[in-house]
């Protein structure tokens, strides 16, 4: 049956890593800088959650990462310089990361984990749910995947997460649900959730990836949550208690993805999304392709 909820307006982006899978590049430079093509990470993650409707961002940043906000600033000189030169199509783009949203920034001081940082944006968030996007999942535009996210909050409440099947022998990389049917062919409702099982020790192969909307009553949760995996405050571990009682903040749901995922978290999983990515592209694919099966026919 479907309920009232409130609507949810504001996203949330954990930014705070330190990258060093990616060292040397990200000694200075923010890995949500990293371009995948020609456009920063941060900068699809943070379309995705307007192109849902929510226009009110906050990133929870760290020491170093001062390159995100002047990304998502204006920058008056290089856009002069364009104008001058009737570059318009430069300009359009340089203009378009700033006109994007309204984006502000908290600081999670002491890297203590997601959990941690999701709870940094209790004073912004206040006590609407809201959404949470992680910036190594790229989720491709053509397959809506956070709107459909707050689409099943709004029928059922309380948390949803994204899910998605993995070989078993990755899901000792992801959190992990049990879960059990609903009446949506996509939606499962969670029972339970572990952080990085071992493969034997798996309730399913549904693996968590970086997509939440969150009741905010999670908060609470959170503040009580002791450091779990890696001694980082797990959300996996506040979501495991919301799962067994859902008197503490609602049920919690999963909506199981199938669609375009593009996973920038590793070094060959980032190359593979930029390949992926400039095949797709009008301005690049046609050219790059061609040269693509020239290169891998060489090399066989």
């Amino acid at each position: 049956m479907t309920q009232s909820h409130p609507r949810i307006s504001k996203a949330v982006i954990p930014a705070a890593g330190l990258g060093t899978r990616f060292l040397p590049a990200t000694k200075a430079t923010p890995k949500e800088m990293l371009p995948v093509v020609d456009k920063p990470a941060i900068q699809y993650v943070v379309e995705e959650a307007v192109a849902a409707g929510l226009g009110d961002v906050l990133m929870v940043t760290g020491r170093n990462k001062r390159p995100l906000e002047d990304h998502f600033d204006r920058n008056y000189e290089l856009e002069s310089a364009l104008q001058k030169k009737g570059d318009a199509g430069r300009l359009a783009k340089v203009q378009e990361s700033s006109d994007l949203a309204m984006i502000h920034y908290v600081r999670q001081g002491d890297p203590k984990g997601l959990g941690h940082a999701v709870l940094c944006a209790a004073p912004h968030v206040g006590h609407e749910p809201f959404a949470v996007l992680l910036g190594d999942d790229l989720i491709d535009p053509r397959d809506p995947l956070l709107q459909r996210m707050i689409d099943v909050q709004e029928q059922y409440g309380g948390s949803v997460i994204a899910l998605m099947e993995v070989a078993p022998e990755q899901i000792h990389l992801y959190g992990c649900a049990s879960v059990a049917p609903t009446g949506d062919g996509d939606v499962v409702k969670v029972t339970g959730l572990v952080e990085k099982p071992d493969a034997a020790d798996a309730p399913s192969n549904y693996a968590v990836i970086g997509r939440y909307v969150l009741d905010p009553r999670i908060f609470d949760i959170l503040r009580k949550t002791e450091p779990g995996r890696g001694g980082e405050i797990q959300i996996t571990d506040a979501l495991q208690q919301l799962a067994a009682d859902e008197k503490a903040g609602g049920p919690v749901h999963g909506v199981v993805f199938k669609g375009r995922r593009y996973d920038t978290g590793d070094r060959g999983d980032y190359l593979r999304a930029i390949v992926r990515l400039a095949c797709e592209r009008e301005d690049l694919g046609p050219d790059f392709r061609t040269w693509l099966r020239s290169f891998v026919a060489e090399e066989m």
